[in-house]
């Protein structure tokens, strides 16, 4: 098709084809009869790009930075991707990606410019996320997590799926109850995002002829956007930041943990100023439920047993500060006491198949102690909030 002068052959492929493969190699390798390209897209994004190209990669990951920016539960989604594209290739010898991988490495060979248009994977996570109510998201997660441990072979409906190339969709969207929630940002978005880069590298970058290998389930939606015009023609750069953006939790959300801290702190006071005994007995309930359930999520995690002490003491006062986690200060003082070594970021995505490796990886641990410990400490929080909110109406 012609798009902004330039001719560009969009190819979809499954992400578990040799045939894919072959027609990856058939276009760039072809004879005479064969168009020439002169730069190769494909459905990847600069993270993606560098775990493929780079597979020591996560040797360099910064987990003290992980666990300060938060960025656990996105770093956990993306070794549950991993996980499950291990398991597809143990199960059929060719590992997920290949025709992207085999696209790089012929335009690399050729020296045609590699174009990356797809969207940054944790943002698409983030959008997926942002567009699930909170039970949901903890399903989700839940699911992730079981299918970064299982090591049931995938079923004839999934690989199905994924003849229809899209790997984000059936890795995640496989844990939902409701998909329709999820197909926006994993597919619709993404297309029209797909395309707006497609049409940015066209306008920018002076190509004449170019190769865009995508999956088959992106093929038609990409395709309608580059042909229809509207606001995606006019301002692809507009486009582009308006799907990068995560949007902010709801002004309600947002107020809610301060209200909840109101509430605690209120009604430690009024405790206090029936009795200094009353006051004291709900201020022990706090700690010992808050401080109690996030130690033990530690333990559950086989934290060191000065990070469970950590957790017990850090949990009952940061569920009085929502801008600061129970889980960052655990996961902080986990990785002080145990320093993964250069072997436990090798192992990582092999330990992270098992449930044993799981716990023995202390790469993997420390995302274990942050996300346990931090599920120990909001439980608490409620658990602990109704026990002294009923101990202080049935002392009155």
């Amino acid at each position: 098709m012609q798009v902004n002068g330039a001719q560009l052959h969009l190819l979809g492929t499954a992400h578990v084809s040799r045939a894919s493969v072959a027609q990856v190699r058939a276009l760039l390798t072809g004879g005479d009869d064969t168009p020439g390209f002169d730069a190769v897209a494909v459905e990847l994004c600069p993270s993606r790009f560098e775990s493929l190209t780079d597979p020591d990669r996560l040797n360099r990951m910064d987990l003290f930075a992980v666990v300060r920016e938060q960025r656990v539960y996105v770093v956990a989604a993306s070794l549950a991707l991993a996980a499950y594209q291990q398991r597809l290739a143990d199960q059929f010898g060719i590992e997920p990606g290949a025709e992207q991988r085999a696209a790089m490495t012929l335009a690399h060979e050729r020296g045609l410019p590699v174009l990356l248009v797809d969207r940054d994977i944790g943002v698409t996570l983030r959008r997926a996320a942002a567009n699930l109510g909170w039970w949901k998201r903890i399903n989700l997660f839940s699911g992730l997590l079981a299918g970064m441990l299982s090591r049931e072979s995938v079923s004839e409906e999934e690989i199905e799926r994924l003849k229809q190339g899209d790997v984000l969709e059936t890795t995640f969207a496989e844990f939902a109850a409701d998909r329709a929630d999820l197909f926006g940002p994993l597919i619709s978005e993404r297309d029209r995002y797909m395309a707006a880069r497609l049409r940015q590298e066209l306008a920018a970058g002076g190509h004449r002829r170019v190769l865009a290998v995508l999956g088959a389930g992106h093929l038609q939606g990409v395709a309608a956007q580059l042909t229809e015009p509207g606001e995606l023609a006019a301002d692809a750069a507009a486009t582009i930041a308006a799907l990068n953006r995560v949007p902010p939790p709801s002004r309600v959300w947002r107020a809610f943990p301060w209200v909840v801290v109101a509430v605690i702190l209120g009604v430690f006071v009024y405790g206090f100023t029936r009795s200094p005994a009353l006051g004291w007995n709900l201020v022990w309930d706090w700690v010992l439920i808050n401080g109690g359930l996030s130690a033990l999520g530690a333990a559950i995690a086989a934290a060191h047993p000065l990070t469970v002490l950590v957790a017990f003491c850090a949990a009952p006062l940061t569920s009085l500060n929502p801008t600061i986690g129970a889980g960052m200060v655990t996961g902080a003082a986990e990785l002080m006491l145990r320093r993964p070594s250069v072997g436990d970021f090798g192992a990582l995505r092999d330990d992270v198949t098992t449930l044993r490796g799981w716990w023995r990886n202390r790469v993997s641990r420390v995302l274990l102690v942050f996300i346990l410990a931090s599920l120990g400490s909001a439980v608490g929080t409620y658990v602990a909030g109704f026990r002294i909110v009923g101990r202080l109406v049935g002392a009155n």
